[in-house]
């Protein structure tokens, strides 16, 4: 999809999570976790400034402090609870600085058509393009569409698709949207799929698309040659469903060749059966 059409499927999904990248990008809604590591800072008390990873019990060991516990807390809240603590032993006054370094306790996730799929851990701040370079790039089989799924803490849940040859080629610095932890990026890979054609087409046979591919009746229809002279105008389309049966759908190809019939959308395995026309 390009142009108008893309941007009037993606915008709308972008606007629909912006309120989370927003308060995802300040740290203000992340809460720490074991594994992650914590850069801390202190003004008035340069023995302070140190990194720590937090530990599998929660917490991190800090000179003066010891164990201080910060699983569950967001970067302010840390801050917030060093600076009563501080200033209630050492200091009349502290200026703390907290930083979540690395997301080790929540990793995004690279899935799909890429080289080394799995668990990247976020140092900083990522966007699309770096998580797909760290997962080793894209493979020959990526297809046409990224998928980013984004879950709040409220357990809510957001996808953002994202056409590949527009992070790519057309437009990267639009569409190259920043990644967060507990992102999850999907490529899947493009497959051969068939629709197989029977009847009164000048070529039938089973006709090859990619599964990204739009699969329209009029593409099968031109991929199977065109119709005969002798078709009927009354198109059936052999559909295999859930339980084992088939269901078999009727279109008027006169209609839908006029616009006055949407283009209905075939499903790989379909067979399209053209009978000869009775009159």
């Amino acid at each position: 999809m390009k142009g108008r059409g893309l941007l009037s499927l993606v915008i709308p999904a972008l606007l629909s999570v912006a309120p989370n990248l927003r308060a995802q990008d300040t740290s203000g809604e992340y809460r720490v976790g074991p594994k992650d590591l914590l850069e801390i800072k202190v003004i008035e008390i340069p023995e302070l400034n140190v990194e720590r990873r937090v530990n599998d019990g929660g917490a991190i060991a800090l000179p003066m402090i010891g164990d201080f516990m910060v699983s569950g807390l967001t970067a302010s809240e840390i801050r917030s609870r060093l600076e009563t603590l501080l200033k209630a032993k050492y200091v009349n006054r502290a200026d703390v600085s907290v930083v979540v370094k690395d997301f080790a306790n929540k990793p995004i996730s690279v899935v799909g058509a890429v080289r080394r799929t799995g668990s990247l851990n976020i140092s900083g701040r990522w966007d699309l393009l770096q998580a797909i370079a760290a997962a080793g790039g894209l493979t020959e089989s990526a297809g046409r569409k990224i998928y980013v799924l984004r879950r709040a803490d409220n357990g809510l849940s957001d996808t953002l698709e994202i056409a590949t040859e527009d992070l790519l080629r057309n437009a990267p610095q639009m569409w190259n949207i920043p990644i967060f932890p507990s992102d999850v990026v999907n490529i899947p890979p493009r497959s051969s799929v068939k629709v197989f054609c029977i009847g009164e087409l000048k070529t039938p046979g089973a006709v090859e698309f990619f599964s990204d591919d739009r699969i329209s009746l009029l593409s099968v229809i031109a991929k199977g040659g065109g119709l005969t002279d002798r078709a009927s105008k009354t198109i059936r389309v052999k559909r295999r469903i859930r339980d084992g049966k088939d269901m078999e759908l009727l279109y008027d190809f006169k209609r839908i060749l006029a616009g006055r019939d949407e283009d209905p959308i075939l499903l790989p395995d379909d067979v399209v059966i053209v009978k000869e026309s009775l009159f």
